[in-house]
């Protein structure tokens, strides 16, 4: 019985389906139903009800999920302590918003493989919400989102890093016009609904009861920006303190009353046994 049976098994059960597992476990859906079926005859059970349209668990493919997700944890629990001490080793598979993807983590990323020359990391993108719901299926050791935005998965917990600030960004030619006005006169560029840093920005117009002649929705921040500052519309972006001056020459107004801010923070599962290798991330967050 091999591990990489039961960790398909485990995918398997909580991805619903054949397909998402050898997605997700970068197999062929072959190696996947060849992982199954090995099991099913070194445990002599049906695992799966193929009898059905969507392929359900048996009673004894239950517990079966149940005693592998076990195994897996105190396998993962003991090699992660191995592979502690100085020099730290093995796999950490992280999650990051596009902005801290392109800005923050790179330079973090060079700290780890220079200190930490033994542990891999792997970085997929996304927004907060998608990144959140990968931690909470175990895809994911860690991610770098905005701080959650109700609702969310509950058996998440998460570690402040650092704050960006809310501002509304305009051409340089509508300079002198208040936040009101802009917004009835200019389309609005607005940023992703779908993204946590979305969802703040629309509770905030509700708040000032400002409305918006909506023109476009992107997930780009520095699109949004450029657009902007062409005289394209009015985005409201969140930014980091040190990349203001790196964008186009444009109209910035605080935006928020008072203004409004959006804290990064280390999301991590409550039950995760790998923080001491996730904690490398922050540390390396703070050092650069």
């Amino acid at each position: 019985m091999s591990l990489k049976a039961l960790r398909t098994l485990v995918t398997i059960a909580r991805h619903g389906t054949f397909a998402r597992a050898a997605d997700l476990l970068s197999l062929t859906p072959s190696a996947v139903s060849l992982h199954i079926k090995t099991l099913e005859d070194e445990l002599q059970v049906e695992l799966f009800d193929r009898s059905r349209r969507q392929v359900m668990l048996t009673e004894a493919g239950q517990l079966a999920v149940a005693r592998a997700e076990s195994i897996l944890s105190a396998y993962d629990e003991l090699a992660d302590t191995l592979a502690s001490g100085p020099s730290l080793r093995g796999r950490l598979r992280i999650g990051a918003i596009h902005t801290v993807l392109a800005r923050r983590l790179p330079k973090a990323l060079l700290w780890i493989k220079a200190h930490h020359p033994q542990l891999h990391v792997s970085v997929v993108s996304g927004m907060s919400a998608e990144l959140a719901r990968r931690v909470e299926d175990g895809e994911l050791d860690a991610a770098i989102t905005t701080e959650p935005v109700s609702p969310y998965p509950q058996c998440l917990s998460y570690t402040p890093l650092f704050e960006d600030r809310f501002w509304a960004i305009a051409s340089p030619e509508l300079a002198g016009q208040s936040l009101p006005q802009l917004l009835a006169s200019q389309p609005f560029l607005r940023f992703d609904k779908r993204a946590w840093a979305g969802r703040q920005i629309e509770q905030e117009l509700r708040k000032q009861h400002l409305q918006v002649n909506e023109q476009m929705e992107l997930d780009s921040q520095e699109a949004l920006a450029r657009m902007a500052a062409m005289g394209l519309g009015v985005a409201i972006i969140p930014i980091a303190d040190d990349d203001l001056e790196r964008l186009p020459a444009a109209t910035r107004l605080p935006f928020g009353e008072p203004q409004l801010t959006r804290r990064m923070v280390l999301l991590e599962h409550d039950k995760s046994q790998r923080r001491h290798l996730s904690a490398v991330l922050k540390t390396a967050l703070d050092a650069t």
